[in-house]
């Protein structure tokens, strides 16, 4: 091999390196899908107008979404792209097309909803989607998904969406729940500012959103001295029955984990680290999946499993505590 064919396999590794370390680094993609639905008049237009500006502000400017990955769909007195059922469809089209099994997909509903005592639907411009046409258009999607129905009547769609590691929030803890909610506002706040951060570590997950969200509703009703006319839930282990910010339950292992942020520059910034960063997340879902099984199988077994895990995790971390 000649000296001048050396040098030229030399550089065309050097190139083939740098162009494939920054995709095996390559963070995952947050998607954000915003349905703004028929409005049912000009105070609730502006107000929904308030809540999707705010939301797509904070999704872009303080997680760092990029602004071409938040999908934003509109009622019918806004300029943009309409919230119909067709154009629902078209995203989430989109999203499975391209999406990855790494990614994070948030969906949030905001408008009014409706339940005749069979059917639960969420008010669209033109024809509606009923909460199983919901079901069967994120059938498929891959990667962590995350969706809030903030709009009243909203629990029927937490019983239709559930899946084992999906989150799904509604705004009412039962279908007889009917009156406009206020949810979405606080929701909205939640996720603006810095102080929903509650366990101060940097990032701010769904749950920590939705405990403040929450709280927030609480006092508002409180404040006014008026008994509450809706109690948000959240179901993340796939039974369909969902928990109260403020009560114990089994749900909320997955919203924890599911962070709002990217994850920490430092920390992906290889692709050896980001190989650690990702098999750490998959170990704390494994783990939170794990703990739904105490009670279920044999004390020694799980108590075996549950360590093996633990021992694997701690030593995960310690990697790229190292590394960063």
């Amino acid at each position: 091999m000649t000296q001048m064919t050396q040098n030229w396999i030399v550089r065309l590794l050097a190139v083939v390196l740098v162009l494939w370390m920054p995709l095996a680094a390559a963070a995952e993609t947050r998607w954000a899908v915003i349905i703004s639905g028929a409005s049912g008049g000009e105070k609730y237009a502006e107000q929904m107008r308030d809540w999707r500006d705010g939301l797509r502000m904070a999704l872009v400017d303080r997680y760092g979404f990029k602004a071409e990955d938040v999908r934003l769909l509109v009622d019918e007195t806004a300029t943009g792209d309409r919230a119909s059922a067709e154009n629902v469809r078209k995203i989430f089209t989109e999203i499975k097309k391209a999406g990855t099994k790494d990614d994070f997909v948030l969906v949030v509903l905001l408008g009014h909803g409706t339940y005749d005592g069979d059917v639960a639907k969420f008010n669209l411009v033109g024809p509606d989607l009923t909460a199983r046409d919901w079901t069967d258009m994120m059938a498929g999607v891959q990667g962590r998904l995350a969706v809030v129905n903030t709009t009243e009547a909203s629990f029927p769609f937490l019983e239709s969406l559930t899946a084992k590691g999906r989150v799904v929030i509604t705004a009412t803890d039962s279908a007889a729940q009917k009156y406009a909610t206020v949810f979405p506002e606080y929701f909205v706040k939640a996720m603006s500012e810095a102080s929903t951060d509650l366990d101060k570590n940097g990032r701010t997950s769904i749950f920590e959103v939705f405990v403040a969200a929450s709280a927030a509703v609480k006092q508002h009703y409180e404040q006014k001295g008026q008994l509450a006319t809706e109690r948000a839930v959240l179901d993340d282990n796939g039974d369909g029955k969902g928990r109260e910010a403020s009560v114990d339950g089994p749900d909320g292992g997955v919203a924890r984990l599911s962070y709002l942020d990217a994850e920490i520059t430092a920390e992906t910034a290889t692709p050896e680290l980001a190989a650690l960063t990702k098999r750490r997340r998959t170990l704390e879902m494994q783990a939170e999946e794990h703990k739904q099984l105490k009670g279920v199988m044999p004390d020694t077994e799980w108590n075996a499993q549950f360590e093996k895990l633990m021992l694997e995790l701690a030593q995960v971390s310690a990697e790229i505590r190292k590394k960063s």
